[in-house]
């Protein structure tokens, strides 16, 4: 297990915590991703909980997780990860069990997998990153891809005539009985951060209680796939994305 050690000389500021390895970020200047392992290894760290937490990483620019959260992972087939964390869980269910997956792998090849999961109320985190676009593969269009929104597939723009609405999955399992906490987040300001962290302490104090399925979405950008700068996409997600998926917590515990 890896450690830092600070120079007595040296106030503490931040400290990397041991969650997280020492490799550096491969992800794109301004992706979520980073800042979304950051705050989520941050939690584990703070609830003491490193040793007894398993991840789940499928295909897609999420499949590297494990080369930055310094916890137990696990790979997945594509759109899977919800079924495998499922499978971890119910043979240690004293591990705090977490799947990690873009919107390509979720909504799409995953989408009854993830049905399925939480319709079951398995007792485990589910983190949806929502960018828009299949980001590793060459930015086609994905599920959740905005009407009129251009990508390498819809050069014109996403027609719903041709090829149909963007898919609103975290709406959808809000609705399922077995989604015990629902919630929409984003990491592009700190006060977003600060809300996102504070949406992964609770999943994974509710994992605690066995009443279900805790499912976070982090609605991130892309800006290579989306051709932008970093403040660009950030700006362009503001303007076009919150609207399409707003923020906010869908179904709380009761």
């Amino acid at each position: 297990m890896q450690t830092t050690t600070i120079p007595p000389e040296m106030d503490l500021v931040y400290r990397r915590p041991d969650t997280l390895t020492q490799t550096p970020m491969h992800y794109c200047p301004g992706c979520g991703h980073g800042v979304t392992h950051k705050i989520l290894m941050e939690v584990v760290d703070e609830l003491g909980i490193q040793e007894q937490t398993v991840g789940v990483a499928p295909v897609g620019c999420s499949v590297f997780a494990y080369n930055y959260m310094n916890v137990d992972m696990q790979e997945a087939a594509h759109g899977r990860a919800s079924a495998v964390a499922t499978g971890i869980k119910r043979i240690l269910p004293d591990r705090f069990v977490f799947s990690y997956q873009g919107d390509g792998d979720l909504a799409a090849i995953g989408t009854g997998e993830t049905i399925h999961t939480v319709n079951r109320g398995e007792n485990i985190l589910v983190v949806f990153i929502n960018n828009a676009i299949y980001g590793m593969t060459g930015g086609q269009m994905a599920p959740t891809t905005l009407l009129g929104m251009v990508t390498s597939t819809t050069p014109f723009g996403r027609e719903s005539q041709v090829m149909g609405f963007p898919l609103k999955i975290t709406d959808l399992v809000a609705q399922l009985p077995g989604a015990y906490y629902v919630t929409r987040q984003a990491v592009h300001s700190p006060t977003a951060v600060r809300k996102a962290k504070k949406a992964f302490r609770h999943a994974l104090e509710y994992q605690k209680l066995n009443k279900g399925t805790c499912f976070i979405e982090i609605v991130s950008n892309c800006p290579a796939g989306w051709k932008m700068t970093p403040v660009e996409a950030n700006e362009w997600m503001e303007k076009n994305m919150f609207p399409a998926y707003p923020l906010g917590d869908l179904k709380v515990p009761k």
